[in-house]
């Protein structure tokens, strides 16, 4: 899988606009018991009840006839899990999706996928839930611009409920993008709309991406990825007077929000960007 991914990787960096024809069949019983194998132990379950000891009792039957369905397009995900959990510091709560652990398996390795297609194409300035990057580095991003520059100010901005409202037909749009696979974008999307089980009454999910979900940072930073950074990189700075930097990233103090700083670094004499 290793070596797939590495490809992948390689022909994404190679040509920004080439759209991956054939995925799905990376999804396959190796890398789905790979998947498990990495699966931490003491995971909540989703609505099946089912925990990685219970899959992993009767592993090579169970993961067979998950390939199985996939090939028949039989497979369908199962209605996530929805919990509150505390916000720390505060009396609110927030959801918290727990999905079934067959479709913690199968996200998984999609999201490694995606991961290798995208990792090419996301700025240097976002740090949100990307491999071997954090909020620390964030931040030292930040202080570096700070440091190195004549700041005039700096915008602290969050994304109110982001991943409760993330528009499920922009997030496909996005990835046909890159992607031409028909059988992954199903795939996704069903994902996307499997619905959500909470408190024993089930919601049917018009937009968003759970939070807790295996797949849904990736898919958080595809959005973004579209909707913010690349605006912020092609239409935000040509209306600025002076540069502007942005440093995208989520912060542990505020688990499932988008946090945003906007740097404007004037010339002499100059006031504020123009919106």
């Amino acid at each position: 899988m290793e070596t797939q991914l590495a490809r992948i990787a390689e022909r994404a960096r190679e040509n920004p606009k080439y759209k991956f024809m054939t995925l799905i069949h990376l999804i396959n019983e190796d890398t789905l018991s790979a998947a498990h194998n990495q699966m931490a132990a003491r995971k909540a379950p989703g609505v099946d009840g089912v925990t990685r000891k219970d899959y992993g009792e009767n592993l090579e039957e169970n993961i067979k006839n998950l390939v199985s369905r996939m090939k028949k397009q039989a497979y369908k995900p199962q209605e996530v899990r929805r919990v509150r959990i505390p916000k720390p510091g505060t009396d609110k709560t927030r959801p918290l999706g727990i999905p079934a652990y067959e479709d913690k398996l199968v996200q998984a390795v999609a999201a490694q996928i995606l991961n290798a297609i995208y990792e090419q194409d996301f700025m240097g300035f976002s740090y949100g839930f990307r491999p071997k990057r954090s909020a620390h580095d964030a931040l030292k991003h930040l202080n570096k611009l700070i440091e190195d520059h004549r700041v005039n100010y700096i915008v602290d901005a969050d994304i109110k409920g982001f991943f409760d409202h993330v528009d499920h037909k922009w997030v496909m749009e996005f990835l046909k993008e890159r992607i031409a696979d028909t059988n992954m974008l199903r795939l996704i999307y069903r994902f996307l709309r499997a619905g959500v089980i909470e408190a024993g009454v089930r919601y049917d999910t018009p937009e968003g991406t759970p939070q807790g979900g295996v797949i849904s940072p990736i898919l958080a930073n595809v959005y973004l990825h579209y909707v913010l950074d690349l605006w912020f990189q092609k239409v935000v700075r040509k209306h600025c007077r002076g540069s502007a930097h942005m440093v995208r990233c989520r912060l542990a103090r505020k688990i499932g929000a988008k946090r945003d700083f906007f740097l404007h670094i004037p010339p002499a004499g100059s006031l504020v960007c123009k919106r």
